[in-house]
């Protein structure tokens, strides 16, 4: 393995520049056409076999192992998101964001320069996997989602993907660490708009009223019940609500109020049950009040959920590129991810890769930098688990 870490730090200027080159053009949602030609770019270069436009700005690039038994080997996908954050970025780099108002405050920009390093070295050994990896890049991960719709596009099929890899940069873990854990390892992410009706007047005369931000009031602490008693004290679930609107004046009972909440849970079961809990103690509440709702209830990513076999391959992998004593299971965090859409279709693992420090600045801050050596990191362990798994 020191001649793949040999192999990786002499494209290290190359990787970084990607970084670079991608952190000053974040784009959000589903606008990502400069990242995605930057990338499309970099892939030609490589001749890889490449299928763009998916999801509008998604595409693949699949390249193809010169191993003695290449036609008959299996598929390995490494999966990148592109998307960057409606943040004014405050970091004060050489290659800050040039795009007013939208930065890459989750790290994006050094997933894909990984996934692009990745392709870059593996590119030059060839001869040492059979079999197929499909570069994957991804719009809209920050919601609403751009891995389901190139699912439904096709790409984990032409050819089959038989195997998943993804990772994320991660302030949470020490530098230099790698989080790996089987198992659940981010929770399903849902969202709710709801809006309470009730019949304005005078606040001094509540009487004639029905009062919706008292309703909303008890609607709020109703739904906090759910967790409290109705969920299993060892099975962790979430619901937030965190936006309330309702009302201008002190003396001025509204007609309206606004509330947006999210719900989070590792269990599918509860997933697929929120959206009758909720409007179950909505519709209660707001009947004995005497006000009316509108709920509008958004199904978002299932929980996130590494493989056995997977998992355990990660972390033999790990330990060769950083040591044992570098590879840790990381706690479980309620943070969604639509990289769960492709490990339900396929036998997959996401990792985290390590790069707090006293003081660093959280995920989605306009501080938000990182020690781009972790770069090399992840190229190295990307390209180690490729090697193995396509033998």
């Amino acid at each position: 393995m020191n001649a793949l870490k040999s192999i990786v730090e002499q494209h290290k200027s190359t990787i970084f520049d990607y970084r670079h080159t991608l952190h000053r053009i974040p784009e959000t949602a589903f606008t990502e056409r400069k990242t995605s030609t930057f990338v499309e770019e970099q892939l030609k270069k490589l001749g890889l076999e490449l299928e763009t436009g998916i999801a509008q700005y998604g595409l693949t690039g699949l390249m193809k192992g010169h191993g003695p038994k290449t036609e008959t080997g299996k598929t390995l996908m490494i999966r990148a998101d592109m998307d960057g954050l409606a943040v004014t970025e405050e970091t004060g780099l050489p290659w800050a964001s040039t795009h007013q108002g939208k930065m890459h405050a989750c790290g994006h920009d050094g997933h894909m320069a990984m996934v692009l390093g990745t392709a870059l070295v593996l590119n030059t050994i060839k001869e040492r996997f059979n079999g197929r990896i499909k570069f994957l890049f991804q719009p809209a991960e920050e919601g609403p989602g751009g891995a389901k719709p190139m699912i439904d596009a096709g790409v984990l099929e032409n050819p089959h993907v038989d195997y998943a890899l993804g990772a994320h940069l991660w302030p949470a873990l020490e530098k230099g660490m790698i989080g790996v854990k089987e198992g659940p390892l981010m929770a399903a992410m849902d969202f709710f708009d709801l809006t309470i009706t009730g019949k304005g007047g005078h606040g001094a005369m509540p009487h004639f009223c029905i009062d919706p931000v008292d309703t909303a009031a008890q609607v709020i602490n109703a739904l906090q019940r759910i967790t409290s008693r109705q969920m299993s004290p060892i099975s962790p679930t979430v619901v937030t609500i965190g936006s309330i609107h309702g009302g201008n004046s002190y003396n001025i009972i509204p007609d309206t109020v606004n509330l947006k909440g999210t719900t989070r849970t590792f269990d599918r079961d509860v997933w697929v049950s929120w959206p009758k809990r909720i409007e179950k103690i909505i519709k209660g509440v707001c009947e004995s009040m005497g006000a009316e709702y509108t709920l509008d209830y958004k199904t978002g990513y299932p929980p996130t959920f590494n493989d056995t076999e997977m998992a355990a391959l990660a972390g033999e992998c790990a330990a060769r590129v950083v040591g044992e004593n570098k590879v840790t299971i990381p706690d479980s965090t309620m943070g969604g991810e639509d990289m769960s859409f492709y490990l339900e279709k396929t036998k997959g693992c996401f990792i985290l890769l390590g790069t707090g420090h006293p003081g660093c600045s959280p995920l989605h801050n306009s501080k938000f930098d990182f020690d781009e050596n972790v770069l090399l990191t992840g190229v190295e362990l990307f390209c180690d688990m490729a090697l193995t798994l396509l033998k």
